[in-house]
């Protein structure tokens, strides 16, 4: 089985349907933004199942998800997938997905062409023009779109009688050949056309119904012919226009207005005139609805890849992005350290980073962005670079903000900026510390006491005047220091009220007892049920810091 033969198709609760090759390697379905397939819906698990590729089969595995993995109504740990298999997620109204080898769906459908040996000549034309467009679907999947294309024109020359047959797409100069076909299934060459591309685009252009053009040269309101039509002594031309296809709501099929047609559908003949009674005319008008199909499906699915392929990359940033986050994270001596961050995109713009400055002392800081995506996430890379000295005394932590205001002004010129907190934490207990901006990191004593350090400047690039003022506090023996961004205070329930200081702070005083890592672990936690498991809207970055003078 070639990969290339291998599809999934996707059906959403709304009915709107796309198709993705599958490869041999891991495809991931779930709620989180790294899966391969992110499923929009807050009963999927994070991580729900995937399809891999492994001892010549490809096999559906749940992944310990809530509700389980179907496979055709059964639950299944792990089932190796045959063509046809319908996979749902376990909760009414999921995705679909449709395991498809193409390859065996063109057997089977070649299969059931039916022989049209004792039936009336309008019987076996509408036989064997049903059965081509049952083999062109699947076609689409296994073959070139230029290969159904040809199938469609030579479906179309069977229906009418007619000698050749041109499928001519618009591009920015107007109409080119995509595919030119005669009468005996070969190719020919597109200037073979002789007719005026000019011609024929008047007659889309003027037409009058949607789905039906004139361009004859005997018809009353046609286009005129020119002296190169006459030439061709035709005894008959038609054309039928590409409509552009979409999916509407509840999966219905709708066609696009008058302006955004594909292209047009054009058969001549020198022998005879085109035979467009018992019916051709309304089955080319569906062989012409079925090529503007394929064409969008391609077009969809070349969109779909390309998609892909940024989310790969997206993915890849993400990796580098996490690897610059701090590797290891002090957790025995005199201060102690538990940190997480979590971007609600592939990439985020919320980092903090942890800068051990001797055996007595370490910076702490915290920094988000404003907005979301690469952007921001580049600039929080750029931050982080800045930052990687570290600074000990007053004058320079004003000086590194300045410099970092002034950079990002440089850079963005205002258009993005950052909240920051840092702090130097000292073995003795002193920490100074300047917020430019940013959330108020909570000071937990050990009493249950809490504190806030409030902002002492701007957020660094929006002001060119911006200073920054240090301040200083002095740690207690089991005292933290909660730093956060706003990614906490601004998750939302289902019914939108947000989650809010006010009940961040009641988390924290009442675990004035707990360690650092617990009360980091609750913090999320409750956000999580508080947000019934969706995904975040921002960013979500805290640092607990714990002070352990006893070591």
């Amino acid at each position: 089985m070639k990969s290339s033969d291998v599809l999934l198709v996707i059906t959403d609760p709304s009915g709107r349907r796309r198709t993705i090759p599958l490869h041999q390697g891991v495809f991931s379905i779930g709620r989180h933004a790294d899966n391969h397939f992110v499923v929009r819906d807050s009963r999927a698990s994070r991580h729900h199942a995937r399809i891999v590729f492994a001892d010549g089969k490809y096999w559906i595995e749940d992944l310990k998800s809530t509700h389980g993995t179907y496979v055709n109504g059964k639950r299944v740990e792990r089932q190796a997938l045959r063509n046809g298999d319908r996979i749902t997620l376990g909760f009414p109204d999921s995705h679909q997905f449709l395991f498809s080898t193409s390859r065996g769906e063109l057997d089977r459908l070649l299969s059931h062409v039916p022989a049209a040996t004792g039936a009336d000549e309008a019987t076996r034309t509408l036989s064997k023009l049903r059965s081509v467009l049952e083999v062109a679907r699947a076609l689409q999947h296994s073959l070139s779109v230029d290969s159904v294309l040809d199938a469609v024109v030579d479906a179309a020359l069977a229906v009418t009688g007619a000698e050749r047959g041109f499928l001519l797409l618009r591009d920015k100069d107007g109409l080119s050949v995509r595919t030119a076909r005669n009468e005996s299934g070969l190719s020919i060459a597109p200037d073979e056309l002789e007719v005026p591309v000019r011609l024929i685009g008047e007659a889309l252009k003027n037409r009058r119904q949607m789905l039906t053009m004139t361009f004859a040269p005997d018809a009353e309101d046609s286009v005129q012919p020119d002296t190169a039509v006459r030439r061709l002594n035709l005894r008959g031309a038609l054309c039928v226009p590409l409509i552009r296809v979409r999916t509407g709501d509840f999966g219905a099929t709708v066609h696009a207005p008058l302006s955004e047609t594909l292209g047009v559908l054009y058969l001549d003949s020198r022998r005879r005139a085109a035979d467009l009674s018992s019916g051709n005319r309304e089955l080319l008008e569906t062989l012409a609805v079925e090529a503007s199909t394929i064409l969008e499906n391609a077009r969809l699915l070349e969109e779909e890849r390309a998609r892909q392929k940024l989310e790969e990359e997206l993915r890849l940033a993400r990796r580098i992005q996490e690897s610059l986050l701090p590797k290891r994270l002090p957790e025995q001596g005199w201060l102690r350290i538990s940190a997480s961050s979590t971007a609600s995109r592939q990439v985020g713009g919320d980092y903090y980073d942890v800068l051990p400055l001797g055996p007595e002392k370490t910076a702490v800081v915290v920094a988000d962005v404003s907005g979301k995506g690469v952007s921001s996430a580049l600039l929080a890379s750029l931050i982080q670079g800045a930052f990687l000295r570290g600074a000990q005394t007053d004058e320079e932590i004003q000086g590194m903000l300045t410099s970092m205001n002034r950079f990002l002004l440089d850079r963005t010129e205002g258009e993005k900026y950052a909240t920051l907190f840092y702090c130097l934490c000292r073995h003795d207990g002193l920490i100074r510390w300047a917020n430019a901006a940013h959330c108020a990191p909570l000071l937990l004593r050990r009493s249950g006491r809490i504190e806030s350090l409030m902002p002492t400047g701007m957020p660094v690039g929006m002001f060119e005047t911006a200073e920054y003022e240090v301040q200083q506090s002095r740690l207690e023996a089991g005292d933290k220091l909660v730093i956060y961004t706003d990614g906490i205070t601004d998750a939302r329930r289902p019914d939108g009220e947000f989650f809010e200081e006010e009940r961040l702070r009641a988390i924290v005083s009442r675990m004035s007892r707990a360690t650092g890592n617990d009360l980091r672990s609750a913090i999320l936690r409750e956000v999580a049920d508080f947000t019934a498991g969706a995904e975040p809207a921002d960013d979500v970055t805290l640092v607990v810091v714990e002070y352990r003078p006893e070591g």
